[in-house]
């Protein structure tokens, strides 16, 4: 079985993130997304928030694959989070050319501290290539209108407030 695990903050999880979740439902049997927790950041949402969100996401998107998603948190490098969930895929997506350069830079590094770990780039389709979670917050804290960029559960829960 081939286990993909999908590092980020996902605060909150944009229709970016679920993009790259849904193909890498498709490389990969399991996906094991780890949400990253660091302790001197304030997020938007607690990393329960975050993981119900996410599994809330999944079951609108794609209904009856969330048995082939868990997520779980990690505070330590990404590649050590991917060999702990026994995965052998680390996947990231890219927007842009900015996203590959700093990615791969990453991708050297990490295949130098863990071999056994190949890093997957998936790219983000064209509607979704400019969402981040940092502008989707930005939006949403100033009142606008962020349906496009989020799914469904999300948006509830930050109209919830």
């Amino acid at each position: 079985m081939t286990i993909a695990f999908y590092p980020g903050s996902f605060d909150p999880i944009t229709n970016g993130h679920m993009d790259v979740l849904v193909q890498a439902l498709n490389v990969a049997d399991r996906v094991v997304v780890g949400i990253g927790v660091q302790v001197a950041k304030k997020p938007l949402f607690s990393f329960e928030k975050r993981a119900e969100l996410i599994t809330a996401s999944l079951a609108e998107q794609l209904p009856g694959q969330e048995a082939r998603v868990s997520v779980v948190s990690f505070n330590d490098l990404a590649v050590d989070a991917a060999r702990d969930n026994e995965a052998t895929l680390l996947m990231r997506g890219l927007r842009d050319g900015s996203d590959l350069d700093y990615e791969m830079q990453m991708a050297g590094m990490n295949r130098q501290m863990a071999p056994e770990i190949q890093t997957v780039f998936l790219p983000a389709s064209p509607l979704n290539r400019p969402i981040t979670a940092t502008l989707v917050r930005q939006i949403a804290a100033m009142g606008g209108d962020i349906s496009a960029f989020v799914p469904g559960p999300v948006l509830n829960a930050l109209k919830e407030g």
